[in-house]
């Protein structure tokens, strides 16, 4: 895994394009520990609620399908599992509203 560059003043991060664009930006960049230490928390309530915590379970992909899966991810600019718990979950939204359970 290569180092991440440092990134030293805001000034340093341009104004992103598209949610991709930014994405790869960050992939390969970080905050430098001054600037992180230089920040003030935000205010109260402008914190967006914490997500819930999740379960680690174990689900096995035949290689062409984790791929696959990938490969849409990349260009979505997202990981492979958010992408595939996006897919479950509107998936499950669609079924519980086929069967009036929403």
């Amino acid at each position: 895994m290569r180092k991440k560059r440092k990134v030293q003043s805001l000034e340093e991060i341009p104004k992103f394009r598209s949610e991709e664009e930014e994405a790869r930006f960050w992939a390969e960049h970080e905050l430098d520990e001054p600037l992180l230490e230089a920040m003030a928390p935000p205010p109260e309530g402008l914190l967006p609620p914490s997500r819930p915590r999740t379960r680690a379970i174990s689900l096995r992909l035949d290689e062409d399908l984790l791929r696959r899966l990938k490969a849409v991810a990349r260009r979505k600019g997202k990981g492979y599992q958010t992408l595939l718990k996006e897919f479950v979950l509107e998936r499950l939204y669609e079924e519980e509203k086929r069967e009036g359970v929403i």
